[in-house]
């Protein structure tokens, strides 16, 4: 064996191999074992086996065990009919999406609060059952017949081959005019011509929905069918079966379910091939039917592969010299290199097609390397698993449930184009760009990753965006004179494809100058503040939880008990000089000019506050508490003081001698109405830390008709008593009125502080952002978290209808106020960006946000909105080896040449590259999306 001719010829390459080892490694050619063991499973599955690529690594190696396992089993089974039979039915089965079996149906996925993918039902599973049974029985029918007679055999697989060639060419023609440019060159006469809205979408693609049924029917039932007949009548498989046979007609029956468009078209060439062709050549001598297949569906993956690794590299090319921005001192030497040197290039991309490995600009340059071997999904762990997440993530997760939803019908009726695992599309829609990736594609179902790409817009993704919606509206808003015009951004590696019509969040920015600066809106705004927090306020006691069941015991009792409020025990009270000294302090950090300090004063309070609470309190003594009877009990005594009576007086001067203490106004009072307590304030919320001259001062602002109005209008409880009647003396009751006074006011006092002047909208941003200024009422309020955010909420709403008055009109009654403020409680969020609860209303789908901001850079105040409708997205496809050699450069250049520059060249901005977005797109540590979904399986069909 030493002198053996082959050995030493090995043994020499080996020895030059080994010496370029190292330098492989440095360029970042040669693979790591685990890439190359996945690149080699993944290859030997997809074109051995006839499988696909798939979503995980752990799928990746289940597949190809049962795969190859069915092949194997496949060689010793001795009868020929068993052998057909096997081979079809398992070349169904795996090409489903069996780990989605046994699921219930409606199962959402944990990635997505409100996940559209279904899990199989049992109609699902009968309908495959119903097709099995159908491939199985026209299998075994066919070659039982091809066995009778060679000619009509022949004359058979030739006729369905013609058939098959006029199938292939409808498919075609049906797939290529629903989207908008033919072939990506020719601007498709039948698709709707300038598309912005969704109702004219609709109206004009109505067509070509009921054409994309008519292919899908054709694509689903009608062309595996055929393909099946074709591969049972072949004469390879009536004799004694070889090791070839059972790999090429294994994978040629999984091929026929997997990729049925592929499949097709590899057995129209196949079978033109025969026909023209004579019989003694030695492709029809010595190769059976299955193998040829497999051969010629290795040579049309790698002729698409290097159409478009020679695309990405002319582009880089050419971009490199034509693009002003892209110019470096070595770039005309880079060119003349290229082509003076073209041939090996030539053979670098030809070598980088064979391997199936990504073509690497180096730096982005147009410097080309071959990539190591790699699987498609070149990342380690399951798609999905991480994501920079940031504020605006929550906008991609309200869409991309109904986006998936959307995109199971485009990509049933063909309007994304041919489906293939790492195939990746780009979604544009305002300031949202959407990166949509197929990992895994079977029979009636594709697994597809989608990310959402950053809001907060840099400089190079800009001047990318832009380039994406140039690209977009000249393909989709644009009238044309001609009958098929050319796609003007054919270099670009964004092809158009179509508009996805779905319900997301459009987002509209207002400039509120002349509006919340307005002394006449300003003004007003005091006056509607109160109307709003007797109305929020009416409306929280009467939907209170206990409130209706307590109705029956309601109507069996005369009065109402005696209404006591707990006032809560004062701390000492701090002398004059604290006061100013505190007044002082503490308005002059609330002025205009620190409205945007980085820790508001309220923070300052709340510490404050809880400091305070740990001081020992004292009893005060109320005048008028003489003796009472007890609430529920029959012995009659004296009730003590600090048992009865609670106040806080947090911020009083002390009073002089000989002058009456200014004590705290609490009306002790029983309801005139039985009912009243259905709406009755919660007991902390009645105390009162108001003097009762102030407070008599300021209920003369109390809008009564207004709160008698709004009682009025409650839904009635259940009640013997006439709906009407018992409003009515609710709306009567003097106790109840005074007990909203006291709270309307005490909070209106605490939003606007002592003064009665009209507030400042710097007053007005702070308050709608939770930053109270500082008065007596302060703690009172903050004790009470839920009033608090009640009376937030009121403050909020009411700079709602300040915009609203001022941009619609004026309000013309009371009813048309509460039609207002009923909209504002069902159809609207009206809060911070930053509140987490914005997030719950976008995931709860809300109608509409509102958020108030400031533009410290203008001067300026702004309103945010949101708004909840269906839209237009529009989506285009990527060239795929494009995508795939930018994140090989990026792998290389951070991993082998650790340059992690942020401002490096091969991430600055490129327009017909799309660099910067390519790069944001990648999986994390590589890339930084800011929301990457889980595999989400579609349903085709």
């Amino acid at each position: 064996m030493v002198n053996m001719p082959a050995l030493e010829h090995m043994n020499q390459i080996l020895h030059i191999l080994f010496v370029f080892l190292p330098f492989l490694w440095a360029l970042g050619t040669l693979p790591p074992p685990d890439a190359l063991f996945l690149w080699a499973m993944e290859q030997v599955l997809e074109f051995g086996l006839g499988g696909s690529s798939v979503s995980t690594h752990l799928r990746l190696l289940v597949m190809f065990i049962m795969s190859a396992g069915t092949a194997i089993a496949s060689y010793f089974i001795p009868s020929t009919v068993g052998v057909v039979l096997f081979m079809t039915g398992f070349g169904f089965l795996l090409s489903l999406n069996l780990s989605d079996m046994g699921h219930k149906i409606g199962t959402k996925s944990k990635d997505l609060p409100s996940g559209p993918e279904k899990h199989f039902s049992w109609k699902e599973c009968l309908f495959y059952i119903i097709i099995l049974v159908l491939a199985l029985l026209e299998t075994s029918l066919l070659h039982h017949f091809a066995g009778f007679s060679q000619i009509s055999k022949s004359n058979s697989q030739a006729t369905v081959g013609y058939g098959l060639m006029i199938l292939l060419i409808i498919l075609w023609i049906l797939r290529e005019i629903q989207s908008v440019y033919i072939i990506g060159i020719f601007r498709n006469p039948f698709y709707p011509k300038d598309v912005q809205t969704v109702t004219v979408f609709f109206e004009k693609q109505t067509r070509l929905m009921k054409i994309g049924i008519v292919r899908r029917i054709l694509l689903t039932l009608v062309s595996p069918f055929a393909m099946i007949a074709f591969l049972s009548l072949d004469s390879s498989l009536q004799g004694l079966h070889s090791v070839s046979v059972c790999i090429g007609f294994t994978r040629a029956f999984r091929m026929v379910w997997q990729n049925t468009e592929n499949a097709l078209l590899e057995t129209v060439i196949v079978s033109t091939v025969h026909l023209i062709s004579s019989t003694d050549i030695w492709w029809n001598r010595s190769l059976d039917t299955g193998i040829r297949l497999l051969l010629v569906g290795i040579i049309r993956d790698r002729l698409i592969q290097f159409i478009s690794k020679l695309q990405f590299a002319v582009t880089v090319l050419l971009t490199s010299w034509t693009e002003k921005k892209q110019r470096r001192k070595t770039t005309a030497t880079l060119c003349i290199l290229n082509i003076v040197f073209s041939p090996f290039v030539l053979v670098i991309i030809v070598f980088s097609t064979l391997l199936s490995s990504p073509l690497l600009p180096l730096f982005t340059l147009p410097v080309f390397l071959v990539g190591f071997p790699r699987p498609i999904q070149s990342w380690p762990g399951a798609a999905g698993t991480t994501a920079c997440v940031c504020a605006d993530t929550v906008y991609y997760y309200q869409m991309v449930p109904r986006l998936t939803a959307v995109l199971q019908t485009a990509m049933a009726a063909g309007s994304l184009g041919l489906l293939l695992p790492g195939s990746h599309y780009l979604g544009r829609f305002q300031d949202r760009l959407i990166w949509i990736m197929i990992l895994e594609c079977g029979y009636t179902y594709c697994s597809i990753n989608i990310k959402g790409l950053e809001l907060q817009e840099t400089s190079c993704h800009t001047a990318e965006a832009r380039r994406v919606d140039e690209v977009f509206e000249d393909a989709f808003e644009q009238e044309y004179t001609r009958v098929c015009p050319l796609n003007e951004h054919f270099g670009n590696v964004l092809t158009p494809c179509t508009v996805l019509p779905v319900k997301l969040y459009s987002d509209a920015r207002n400039v509120l100058s002349g509006i919340i600066d307005s002394h006449e809106n300003l003004k007003e705004f005091k006056g509607d503040l109160i109307k709003v927090l007797v109305w929020i306020l009416v409306q929280y006691c009467s939907k209170r939880p206990g409130m209706k069941e307590n109705v029956h015991n309601t109507e069996n009792k005369g009065k109402a008990p005696l209404m006591l409020p707990a006032l809560n025990t004062s701390p000492p009270p701090k002398s004059p000089e604290d006061i100013d000294s505190l007044n002082s302090e503490t308005f002059n950090d609330w002025s205009d000019d620190n409205i945007f300090d980085d820790e508001p004063t309220i923070k300052k309070v709340i510490e404050e506050k809880h400091q305070l609470k740990d001081l020992r309190g004292t009893n005060l003594f109320i005048p008028g508490s003489v003796e009472s009877q007890r609430v529920g009990d029959h012995s009659t005594g004296t009730v003590p003081e600090n048992d009865l009576y609670k106040a806080v007086l947090l911020g009083y001067p002390a009073v002089d001698k000989g002058k009456q203490e200014d004590m705290p106004y609490i009306p002790l009072m029983e309801f005139s109405c039985s009912h009243s307590h259905l709406v009755c304030l919660p007991a902390e919320w009645r105390t009162s830390c108001m003097p009762s001259s102030k407070m008599k001062e300021m209920s003369s602002l109390f809008p009564e008709d207004w709160y008698q109005f709004v009682l009025r209008q409650l839904e009635c409880y259940h009640s013997e008593e006439k709906a009407s009647n018992v409003l009515e003396e609710i709306a009567k009751d003097k106790v109840l009125k005074d007990f909203y006074v006291h709270t309307v006011m005490t909070c209106y006092f605490s939003l606007f502080g002592i003064d009665n002047m009209a507030p400042s909208p710097g007053h007005i941003l702070r308050v709608y952002s939770g930053v109270l200024p500082w008065s007596v009422a302060l703690d009172w309020l903050t004790e009470k978290p839920e009033l608090f955010q009640l009376a937030l909420k009121a403050f909020r709403y009411t700079l709602k209808l300040m915009i609203d008055k001022a941009s619609l009109g004026p309000i013309e009654d009371f009813r048309e106020l509460i039609k207002y403020l009923e909209e504002y409680e069902r159809d609207w969020y009206i809060g911070l960006v930053s509140d987490e609860k914005w997030k719950e209303a976008i995931l709860q789908e809300k109608p509409y946000l509102f958020s108030l901001g400031y533009d410290s850079n203008m001067g300026i105040y702004t309103g945010r909105v949101l708004s909840l409708q269906e839209l237009l997205i529009q989506v285009g496809k990527l060239n795929p080896e494009a995508v795939r050699g930018q994140w090989a450069n990026l792998s290389w250049e951070l991993l082998y040449a650790t340059n992690d520059d942020e401002e490096r060249y091969s991430i600055q901005a490129h327009p017909l590259l799309l660099r910067n977005l390519t790069v944001q797109a990648a999986e994390p540590p590589l890339g930084y999306p800011i929301y990457s979904s889980k595999p989400l399986h579609i349903h085709l069909y």
